[in-house]
């Protein structure tokens, strides 16, 4: 079978996209969300109790701007690149809020419709994260924390990658307490393990689909900014 070309900058944008748009679905079916945004989730559930205004995108964007501050102290050094991590995050931060909005007027009401919604906002972060492997646009600042720790102390990813989970995963469920009660728990939920089981399954079948029928290319030559970027963190 002949591939289509798919454009990496292209992924870059759905990717970020169908993230937003999943977590909307997720939360707003109040079965927990992924681990990686449950501290987000929760600061937003807190704050905008006592500020209207501050919004889960907001929480998510500031959150990062604070890990991105802590991974600069960690390496000791700066590069103009983290920037645009932060930028992808701000931009992720607006579609989510945006996808909240929008998906606000969906029926939630019932059991099945909770599970209906989950479902579809855990398979769309799957595709998103997905098409992110494919795009060389910098990730989000939670991605490249792990990957700039794990280079820093040659550690392998997926390794480092389990341990910021369970410390994400650890927090939420700390805050959750501090922020609605002991032994409450809000925003990690069942939900939260299934998706933790079952992402992971998920990536690598939309990865392996896109694989089997698209060839990745870039369509601007942007591509040696952020490699360089990269190369010069990694040395």
């Amino acid at each position: 079978m002949k591939k289509r070309v798919f454009y990496t900058e292209l992924a870059y944008l759905l990717g970020i996209l169908l993230c937003a748009v999943g977590v909307a679905l997720m939360a707003l079916a109040d079965f927990g969300v992924s681990v990686i945004v449950a501290p987000a989730y929760l600061i937003f559930r807190h704050v905008s109790e006592t500020l209207p205004f501050f919004t889960f995108g907001m929480a998510e964007y500031t959150l990062q701007a604070c890990l991105l501050i802590a991974l600069c102290l960690i390496l000791r050094r700066f590069r103009w690149a983290y920037l645009f991590s932060f930028v992808t995050a701000v931009f992720y931060g607006l579609l989510l809020d945006l996808s909240t909005v929008l998906v606000a007027s969906l029926p939630c009401t019932t059991i099945l419709q909770r599970l209906l919604l989950y479902a579809v906002g855990m398979v769309l972060c799957s595709v998103g994260v997905s098409f992110m492997f494919h795009t060389y646009i910098s990730p989000e600042v939670y991605e490249l924390f792990v990957k700039s720790i794990a280079e820093k102390f040659g550690k392998p990813i997926p390794r480092v990658k389990i341990v910021y989970d369970c410390a994400s995963c650890v927090v939420g469920v700390l805050l959750s307490f501090l922020f609605f009660g002991l032994w409450h728990f809000e925003g990690v939920k069942i939900g939260t393990v299934v998706c933790a089981l079952l992402n992971g399954w998920l990536i690598g079948q939309s990865s392996r689909w896109f694989e089997q029928r698209f060839t990745f290319r870039d369509a601007f030559p942007w591509r040696p900014f952020f490699e360089g970027e990269q190369e010069k963190t990694a040395a």
